[in-house]
This record gives C-alpha cells, structure tokens and sequence, in this order.
C-alpha cells in the first residue's frame, strides 16, 4: 500500500495506516485493524461513521437530483436552511462546502455591512488562540501562533485581544471596528471555553458600541456541546453565525447563517459552484432532524458526564491536570509535555484521539457514543498515561 501513499501530498502527519471502513465509533483499516475512534474527523462526525440516516439520504436523494447549479432553489436547500433558521433565531443561511469558507463568507459580510452601516468599518477583533480555518483570511482572522509567519503578507484588518478580557475588547473597538469573533471554546488551542457570563457581556458590549458579533460554531455546533448551538447554553443570540463539521456530519456541508440586522449580500456577492447543492444538504436536513429527535441531546449531555469523569479519575490516579469543555468536546490537560507521544501510544492500542497542544489530550467522539464505549476508551488510554 506504501507506493499507493505517495502521491499524496503531504500537508499533515498521517500514520501509514489506511482506513476503508467504518461504523459507529469503530473504524478499520485495511490490514484488518479496528480503532475506536474518539477523533470523528475532528468533531465532523456527528452521528458517527455511516450512520444509516446518512446512507438513506444519500441513496434517496443521488436517485433524484445532485446539484442543478446555485442560480436555482432545490428543496434540500431550502428545507435545510429553514431548519437552521427556525432552530437558531437567526434569519438566513447560506449554504456552502466548509468552515472555513463560512467563515470567509462571515468576514465578507461583517465587511460589507461596515461600509453600509458604520462608515466604512472593516476591522473585525479575533481572540488569542482562536482557529478560523485556512484560506488566507480566516489565517488572518486566527490567532493560532503556528500562523503568525506563514504564506505573509496576511490579509489586513484583524486585531487580536485575549480570551475572556471583556476589557481588552472594549480597548480594541474602534471607528474601523465592525465586528468581534468568537469561538464558544477554542478547540485548536486546547478546548478552551468563553464563559457564559463573558459571552453575556460581549453580547452587550458590541449592542452597545454598534459593532456585529460573530460566533464561530464550526466545532461546537449541531449539538457538540450539549444543546443545538453552544450560544444557547448563555440565552446569547448573535449577529451572525458559522457552522461547519457536524452539520454535515462527515460530508462537505457548512453555513453563514445571520440575522435580518446583518444580512446585508445583494445578488452577486457571494456565492460557489457547489454551495446549497441538493445532495448535501439532504445529509445536513437528516443530520439535524436526527439530532433534534427528543432524548438525542439529553443523551449527549449525559455521555459528556460519563466521560469527563472517568476523564477525572484517570488524571487523578496519574498526577494529571483538568478536564476541560463541555459536551462531548472535552480535553484533559497532561502534567508532561508528551501528548504527542500518548497519542501514538494509543494508537498502538487500537485508540484515535488528538492532541491540539502538547499538553492536552482533545476528545470529540460520535454524539452517538455509548457508555460501553467510553469505557473501553479509558481502559485503552490508561495504560498510556503512566
């Protein structure tokens, strides 16, 4: 399989397995070697890997329509983006095919609303650690350090404040402020959660200083955290919104969703060959619907209980650190630097997680996942953290 792989371009450490099949929380790969795995492509899977939802949606809806171009409506489309707006408050989505360009489509907006509304405004403040996706302005936009010299000169107008400085914030809003971005927890930098109480006063500090608030939901959202979206467990309601990874729930499905205030694209814009196409959205309609089924998110709520104390115990029996997040986006912090190596370890043992910083140990299982399963998760991992 080796001579297979390289053509493949290198842009990220792969171990040289190679995966062909999975089901649930389990993959495997095609030496026959199962995996639990507790990575789910980044929290993108959300009801786990080929959940039959999913499979049905896509067999219904490839016998019907694929894609006939965004210049027309298709029923998926319009049934999803009425999902999202009716279960978020906000009032219209667009559809497209990742994070990261629903967060270019976040920025272009909060830009476009600036020059109408706030005199040409185009600064948006983005936080320390934050992650925004990897098109040259949601780089820009992410104050994720390994960036900071990468592919220069970035794209202007992004200033950069700590986490949870409601002070800092206010420091940094100028006449050139049009918006502030936020991620409910930071997942790149080490789940690291905005409080609710921060998130309350951020709310009203760009309602009181005229400026957008953009929440990035790419990972938290679609039931990560517990409820539909992250800003619900705080009563917040932004001005825009980005959601990305479970809302497709493993295939290439994202949204720019805003309010009436901040909805301000004319014909022209914005757009994308394969944005809102029929067959994805499909998925992203079967996806949400399963998650909003009564009992789901109770039952996601309850797994993140299980897992973030077994995650508890297991760091006290070996001198580790705090289990960090909410739902099922949790962290454990490592009293050594060697994630990376516990990681591998795991891996050796049959289990995916990540490590997003040396210290820290990232866990996004299915939403699906069962206790049995977390179990066997923290049977696997102990023997690595000795």
């Amino acid at each position: 399989m080796r001579h297979v792989l390289d053509h493949v371009m290198a842009v990220t450490a792969r171990p040289s397995s190679v995966m062909v099949e999975g089901s649930g929380s389990w993959l495997r790969d095609s030496e026959g070697r199962t995996y639990l795995d507790f990575v789910q492509g980044w929290a993108v899977n959300c009801l786990g890997h080929t959940h039959p939802v999913m499979v049905e949606a896509l067999r219904v809806q490839a016998e019907r329509l694929i894609n006939c171009s965004p210049a027309y409506h298709n029923g998926p489309m319009a049934r999803l983006a009425t999902l999202i707006a009716e279960t978020s408050g906000l009032d219209h989505v667009f559809l497209c095919n990742s994070g990261a360009e629903a967060n270019e489509g976040a920025i272009k907006l909060a830009r476009k609303w600036g020059q109408i509304n706030r005199g040409g405004a185009y600064e948006i403040i983005t936080m320390h650690g934050s992650f925004h996706g990897r098109t040259l302005a949601t780089m820009s936009a992410s104050g994720k350090p390994a960036f900071e010299r990468l592919f220069e000169p970035k794209v202007a107008g992004f200033r950069k404040v700590p986490l949870n400085d409601l002070d800092a914030v206010g420091d940094a809003i100028t006449d050139r402020t049009v918006a502030v971005m936020v991620e409910p927890i930071q997942g790149e930098a080490g789940v690291v959660p905005a409080t609710d109480g921060y998130l309350r006063a951020l709310r009203q500090l760009t309602q009181e200083r005229g400026v957008l608030l953009i929440l990035d939901e790419i990972q938290t959202g679609i039931g990560r955290t517990g409820l539909l979206y992250a800003f619900q467990h705080t009563g917040v309601v932004p001005d825009i919104m980005t959601l990305g990874k479970g809302l497709g729930g493993g295939v290439p499905l994202a949204a720019l969703v805003a309010g009436a205030r901040a909805s301000c694209f004319e014909a022209g814009d914005q757009g994308g060959t394969f944005n809102g196409n029929a067959l994805m959205a499909a998925v992203g309609c079967a996806v949400v619907e399963t998650v909003r089924r009564p009992g789901f998110l109770a039952a996601v709520r309850e797994a993140s209980a299980h897992l973030a104390a077994g995650l508890g115990s297991l760091a006290a029996r070996h001198g580790h650190g705090e289990v960090r997040g909410r739902g099922l986006l949790l962290a454990l912090a490592l009293a050594r630097g060697d994630a990376g190596e516990v990681v591998a370890q795991a891996l050796e043992r049959g289990l995916l997680i990540n490590a997003p910083r040396p210290d820290t140990l990232r866990f996004m299982p299915a939403l699906t996942v069962s206790p049995d399963e977390i179990d066997r998760m923290l049977a696997l991992l102990e023997p690595c953290l000795g």
